[in-house]
Parts: C-alpha cells; structure tokens; sequence
C-alpha cells in the first residue's frame, strides 16, 4: 500500500473527482488536479480546516483520524453559487512517507440535487395549478346544489364558468402528459425529414380563426428551406405554441410574421446551431417582454403577469415544451423582446442529411432478379 501511494499524484491525478490526501494532524499533504481548481489553489501543506470550512465534514475528519475505518458526509461549499458534495473519508491501513494517513473522495452532487428540486417545484407548481380550477369548481357546484339550484341564469352563469375551469384543467394535464412523453426521448434524436415551411402553412391554418377574432392575420416569408432533421408532429407542437403566443399577447389588429432561412455553413446561423440547418422566426407586435424575465420564459410554470396568462387559457408549460422539444431536435430558442414594440422568437434547426438514392441496379442484377421471381 505504502509503494503504492508513494507516487500518489501520478495515480489520482487523472481522476474526474477532487481527491484529497490528509496527515494525522489534518494537514493536506496532496491533492489531485480537480481538488486544486475546487480550492481555486494547491492547498498542499495546508491545514484542512482552511481550506473546507464546513463543521460537519471536519467532525467526520476527525472521526476517521482518531479511530472510524471510514466516514460519508454531504456539505455545501461556500460562496455565491453553492455546490453540493458528498465526501467520502477512509483511513489507509499505513501511514505513507510523506505522513499521509486518510483520503478525503468528493463527488459533487450539485446537479443531482438541483434535479430534485426542479421536480419537487414542478409537482408543487402542478399541483398548485390544478388546485385553483378545482377549488373553484367544487364552490359553483356546492352552490348550484344550494342557493342557486332553482336559479335559471345564474345555473347557466355558473355552467359557463365551470366549463371554462374544467377545459383549464385539460389543457394542463394535457400539456404535462406531452412535456412527460417528449422529456422521455428526449436523449434520443429524431431520424425523419420535415418540410419546415408546410409545416408553419399547416399550423397558421388551424390557427387562422383564433387569429381573426383579434382582427389578426399571418405574413408569412419564407423562401425555398431545405428539409431538416425532425419529427413533423412535434415541430408542428412548436409552431403551434410559439404563434399561439403571438395572438395572445399581440395587440389586436396587428401582424404575425413568420419569416425564414436557410443557415448555411459558415453563416451567423450555422454557428448559433453548430451546423448547417434552417432559421425560422416568428415576430409579434405585443406589448414586449422586460429583459429580466427573458432568460426564464423557457422555465415550466413561469409567467410574466400570471393573472394575465390564466385569463387567456395559458398553462405556463407552452415555451418549456418548446424548448424540450429543440433539446431533442439539436436545436436552438433564441427570444429577443422590445418592450412596446414586441418579440421575436426565433427557431433554429439543423439540416437533414441528403437522402441516398437507391442504387440502379446492373443489369445482371436484374437478370438474376427476374430469373429468381419466375
């Protein structure tokens, strides 16, 4: 064990985790390269209680120095952004040369934990979000089983109101249930081809009467667009989302424009994307997003004015699904907003690769193929 350590840096050093070596009188006496860039130096030499000031792992420090085999203890670490490790202590069976009696294993958890709590806030803001609809349809109900049960116009009144929360409701789970099935895959890349500019045809279509009770109408400026790498149903979710949000928030009797183009490699857009794909972007002459909300729009449940969102059927979860469904397709969600002016989101996606032709076959090929049919 004692030759085995002694040449300790040429064997942790290639470890992904900080590792930390520790003398009986809690002095370091080595660290490996990701130890160093956690104490942002080379705490070799010094004292461990000055370089991680964290109460509970120095107690199981200590434990481990003066008699445990091995001690396992999470902390955070101190400073702006916190992380989260779980340090592992074990005592070696010899001292070392240079003194050495214990390693100090760290794994950082941080991502582990910032997961648990986007799930925790996301089963939170769910169950938040369906209580309210639901709370308020068991008070219509109560009264329509009481006071209002002889009450025509207020029966229809009340009737109204619950359908309205009842299809809230819907909407949620059924946005919920789509954000579930496309995080499910969404490691897994899409093999298939889409036309991005039917697609965007597909999807003002089925929208243009909810466009025109706002006195709205579509501009839509795209030119001949290469295929690219996707699943039509899911980019058609997209485009969906992204124009449903421009009539809900764009001023009445205004234009959305659906504007694209290629991006070729070399360009802007190609390096936005990482490769060569289609830019397609979507303008809407609303009352604009201040720049402190931008960078979370894309956060499930999150909302600007949330009053404003319910009252037009909005579920908060519209741009997350977006997004995940451009994790999904290698592609990018670039907002830009001008408040009192408007927004433009922008979609890009990468190129599908060019299609293989079928080979013609030889002529002997064919023979062979017709003798074997006959």
């Amino acid at each position: 064990m004692e030759a085995a350590l002694a040449g300790h840096e040429a064997v942790v050093s290639g470890l992904p985790d900080p590792l930390i070596l520790v003398s009986a009188d809690g002095r370091i006496t080595g660290a490996n390269p990701a130890a160093r860039e956690l104490c942002a130096a080379d705490p070799a030499g010094r004292d461990l209680a000055a370089v991680l000031r964290h109460p509970a792992l120095l107690a199981a420090v200590d434990e481990v120095l003066t008699s445990a085999a091995q001690r396992v203890v999470e902390f955070d670490t101190p400073g702006g952004v916190p992380r989260h490790f779980a340090a592992r202590i074990a005592r070696l069976p010899a001292p070392t040369r240079d003194g050495t009696v214990a390693i100090i294993a760290l794994h950082d958890l941080t991502a582990l934990k910032r997961a648990e709590q986007m799930r925790a806030d996301f089963i939170a803001n769910a169950s938040h979000e369906l209580r309210t609809p639901l709370t308020s349809l068991l008070g219509f109900i109560e009264t329509l089983r009481g006071p209002a049960r002889e009450d025509a116009a207020a029966r229809e009144r009340f009737l109204t109101v619950m359908y309205e929360q009842a299809a809230r409701m819907s909407r949620l789970v059924e946005d919920l249930l789509s954000l579930s099935r496309i995080e499910l895959h969404e490691h897994t890349p899409p093999h298939g081809r889409a036309d991005v500019a039917d697609l965007v045809r597909r999807v003002t279509g089925m929208l243009e009467l909810q466009a025109r009770r706002k006195a709205m109408r579509f501009v839509i400026e795209l030119p001949d667009l290469p295929p690219v790498a996707g699943d039509p149903d899911e980019l058609i979710h997209v485009f969906q989302n992204l124009l449903d949000n421009a009539i809900k928030y764009g001023r009445a009797g205004t234009e959305i424009r659906i504007t694209g183009k290629p991006a070729a490699p070399g360009s802007a857009g190609a390096r936005r994307l990482g490769r060569a794909g289609v830019i397609v972007a979507v303008h809407d002459q609303g009352e604009g997003i201040e720049p402190k909300h931008l960078p979370r729009l894309t956060e499930r449940f999150y909302r600007v004015d949330t009053a404003r969102s319910r009252q037009l059927g909005g579920t908060g979860l519209g741009l997350a699904i977006v997004k995940h469904i451009l994790n999904r397709h290698r592609g990018v969600l670039d907002i830009e907003s001008t408040p009192g002016r408007g927004s433009v989101f922008t979609v890009y996606l990468p190129a599908a690769t060019p299609a293989r032709e079928n080979p013609v076959p030889r002529p002997g090929n064919a023979r062979r193929g017709r003798a074997a049919s006959s």
